[in-house]
């Protein structure tokens, strides 16, 4: 049987997924149908694009950023820092920035989204001097190095970016003001009475909020940023400016090769645009279902294309070759990949779910705006269908278990609320008390017992760990559970050993973190 050539535009946290994925799916040790080109338009390996408001709060360096690398791929070429600047749908061919001409019997467009930058007065020739989008790992270097000399800082947008990148630059000290045009923050994610209890929490971290406030110019002085005039003639101090207002598609390589875009590249349930040969994953694709945004969706994409691709691949002579070239309808993305986390120390907030399910399910909330916290949830037939937790961490650990796992909920919701609060089980502090099946990692689904499965097959640091199971790859928020699991097993199994051996459940828990 013939190789099967596949071209991958994009070589960030999806595309670079992908090409493992396929690989996993279809053989080992490089020993599968496949010939991949994957071109790159950045020149580095690929990072956690996740992190970088870590990085602007000092908690992370950029070198932690880059993702564990698996072993190499036999017919593999990675190109990286080389665009792909057209898809020749008609001859099968990706041609790049170079003029060199890449055959496929299949193009994965994985090219994700760039920063949008407002329309304002004062960046009609480009971004001036002091003024930063917040997407790329040079993005984040550059604002770390604006804050050396910056004292007073301006975030324009409210979203989860936003937040994270307005509360990183308070910790470096400087005095920080969010513009969000939304009647609250989190607007997307929170209801007004969350939002209130979120802006109060952000108050408390010294960073100042105006909702319902748009930028109108950029105020500039000597062509540096000195700052914002709202609508309505407000000035805003700053002499940093930081965009965070959302991200745009990037959909020019395959509007060029004549495919459908919307938003983003329409595509099937299959990930297929209506050219069953070119498909399109993460940020860039617009799927029936609608795109969150999230890397957890992207990575789901990934893996579903990659089994599909690793079964009957499309024959034939062109690009729409007949129905015998379509490939089955694949499922919907597996539930989970809408959750939202804000990692900012200090402010503990977890949403889940559509915000449409709210308006359609039975609701129960609890809010407490002097005490920072409001908690909400949505059951529908039996299960959590969305949940919104501020200031409430154990009880966001157990719905978010309820909301990916989707087992059944009490016949009172309330009871999902109270419980911890009542003395009940929550989840376990010490991975002795642990189940195997307890899951540690939710962006990539890794459990407990996956983590001692590594470590038993030589994985001795997180590092490693991280690289055999791709736990911590994803938010980081269970890097300290990851660390704390080896630091556990070191204990337990200080002796290395080359054997590799089945995992065993030191103690399987009664009640605790399930």
């Amino acid at each position: 049987m013939s190789r099967q050539r596949v071209v991958v535009v994009g070589h960030g946290m999806v595309g670079a997924r992908f090409v493992e994925d396929l690989h996993a799916a279809s053989g080992h040790d490089g020993h599968d149908g496949f010939d991949v080109v994957v071109l790159g338009a950045e020149e580095y390996e690929p990072y956690n694009r996740v992190l970088l408001s870590e990085v602007v709060a000092g908690k992370v360096d950029v070198a932690a950023l880059t993702l564990p690398r698996t072993a190499g791929r036999a017919r593999t070429r990675v190109l990286p820092g080389v665009a792909a600047v057209a898809v020749e749908r008609k001859e099968r061919v990706v041609v790049d920035e170079r003029g060199e001409r890449h055959p496929y019997d299949v193009v994965v467009l994985a090219t994700g989204a760039r920063a949008r930058v407002p329309d304002l007065i004062g960046f009609e020739e480009g971004l001036p001097a002091g003024v930063h989008a917040l997407r790329t790992l040079d993005d984040a270097r550059e604002v770390v190095a604006a804050t050396v000399n910056a004292r007073v800082a301006v975030v324009v947008g409210g979203g989860v970016l936003g937040l994270e990148a307005a509360c990183g630059l308070a910790r470096r000290g400087l005095a920080v003001t969010v513009v969000h045009g939304g009647r609250h923050v989190m607007d997307r994610q929170l209801d007004e009475p969350a939002g209130d209890v979120v802006r109060g929490s952000l108050q408390g971290l010294g960073v100042q909020v105006r909702t319902r406030a748009r930028t109108e110019e950029a105020v500039l002085h000597d062509g540096r940023i000195a700052g914002v005039k709202l609508e309505g003639g407000e000035v805003l101090a700053a002499d940093l400016l930081v965009l965070t207002a959302g991200t745009v598609p990037e959909v020019a390589l395959a509007r060029r090769a004549g495919l459908e875009v919307a938003r983003g590249v329409v595509v099937g349930a299959d990930l297929a645009t209506a050219d069953p040969r070119v498909c399109a994953i993460g940020d860039c694709a617009q799927p029936p279902e609608g795109g969150t945004g999230l890397v957890a969706q992207g990575w789901d994409q990934a893996r579903r294309l990659a089994r599909r691709l690793a079964g009957p691949v499309p024959t034939g002579g062109g690009p729409d070759t007949g129905p015998d070239t379509v490939p089955a309808p694949a499922s919907l993305p597996a539930a989970g990949t809408d959750v939202v986390r804000v990692k900012v120390a200090g402010l503990d907030l977890i949403t889940m779910g559509p915000p449409g399910a709210v308006a359609s399910a039975r609701r129960v909330v609890l809010s407490d705006p002097d005490g920072g916290r409001h908690l909400e949830v949505a059951v529908a037939d039996g299960r959590v269908v969305a949940a919104t937790c501020v200031g409430a961490g154990p009880v966001a650990a157990d719905l978010v278990a309820a909301y990916t796992r989707g087992t059944p909920v009490p016949v009172d919701p309330a009871q999902l609320l109270l419980r911890p609060v009542g003395g009940a089980a929550v989840q376990a502090a010490s991975p002795t008390l642990m189940p195997d099946r307890a899951v540690v990692c939710r962006c990539n689904g890794v459990t407990k017992g996956q983590l001692v499965q590594a470590w038993h097959a030589g994985a001795r640091e997180v590092q490693d760990v991280a690289a055999a199971t791709r736990a911590t790859t994803g938010c980081g928020g269970c890097t300290d559970a990851v660390c704390g699991i080896v630091d556990w097993l070191r204990r337990a199994d200080p002796a290395p050993s080359d054997e590799v051996v089945e995992p065993q459940s030191v103690a399987e828990p009664s009640a605790a973190g399930t």
